[in-house]
Order: structure tokens, then C-alpha cells, then sequence
């Protein structure tokens, strides 16, 4: 299973419609949590928001995430061990306040099990290729610890959006 999450703070309609509309070529079921926006998914089972509980329960069994650029879902995928495809929220767009988001995306690319998308047909990559997405055997290696201390460092510097 897919899950797709986009927070609950502020709505992410384009990227719940693009999912949406490649869900029925994914041969896998997805999830999304999808805040609330105006757009209803018409090919995926959905929810406005989820518990605590029902969230780690759909990020347990989920074979990818795809989420916002919020380090809160980069950490939940990191936790669970899912691979995550990271969509940043574009301001330009009306879709945040500022492109802090387009900035973690930029600081994530590379990181082990950390996928990039930006578009409909980065998404649609990303998205067919989950069976092969998956974290290195050895997650405990330097590069996760790397990812675990600029994370935190970030949070608690609350570093201002560039």
C-alpha cells in the first residue's frame, strides 16, 4: 500500500489530485490523508486527517510514502524504515507561505531513501518504481545518522525558510 500524506495545517490539492489520477495504474492500493483541501480522491480510499494511532498504523504497513516536504513525515518514514517520495509545496502557488519546503527537498535529495519529486512525471517515476524503492539493508549506517543530527539541528535551531 501507498500512503500518501500532506499534514493537516494547510490543504495540498495538487498533489492529492496528481496520486489520485495515477492510482489506478500503481497495482497497489493507496491511502491518503488529505488534509483539507476542496479536491475528493475518486480512485483511492481517503480521510481528512488520522490519529496518531492511525497514522503510524498506515505508515507501519505502507510499502512507500509519499508525503509534503514536512520533516515530521520525513521522520515517521525514516522510523517505520518506508522508502518516502518527497513533493515540496511551492509558494508561488498559493500551496505555503514561503518555499522552506523547496529548500528541505534540496537538503533530503540524495539521502538514503529519500525520493525527489517535484512534478506529475517525477511523481509517476517514482511512484512505479516503489516495488524497487527501499532502504540500504543497513540502516544504522553513517548517512542515517547524518540525516537524524541535521534534522534535529534544523528543529532546533528553527532555522529561518531560504
Amino acid at each position: 500500500m501507498i500512503f500518501l500524506t500532506v499534514g493537516t495545517q494547510l490543504p495540498f490539492d495538487r498533489l492529492v489530485e496528481m496520486v489520485d489520477k495515477l492510482a489506478p495504474d500503481l497495482g497497489t492500493p493507496v491511502f491518503a490523508q488529505t488534509g483539507f483541501g476542496k479536491y475528493e480522491p475518486q480512485n483511492m480510499e481517503w480521510s481528512q486527517s488520522l490519529n496518531a494511532v492511525d497514522f503510524d498504523r498506515r505508515a507501519a504497513v505502507a510499502t512507500i510514502i509519499v508525503s509534503h516536504a514536512g520533516i515530521g513525515s520525513v521522520l515517521t518514514a525514516k522510523r517505520f524504515r518506508k522508502p518516502i517520495v518527497v513533493f515540496p509545496r511551492v509558494a508561488a502557488l498559493g500551496e505555503h507561505r514561503n518555499d522552506h519546503q523547496l529548500a528541505t527537498a534540496s537538503l533530503l535529495y540524495g539521502k538514503p531513501g529519500v525520493y525527489i519529486a517535484n512534478d506529475e512525471d517525477s511523481l509517476r517515476t517514482a511512484l512505479r518504481q516503489a516495488h524497487a524503492l527501499r532502504l540500504p539493508p543497513n540502516e544504522e549506517s553513517s548517512e542515517r545518522g547524518k540525516l537524524i543530527t541535521f534534522l534535529r539541528d534544523a528543529l532546533e535551531a528553527r532555522l529561518p525558510a531560504q
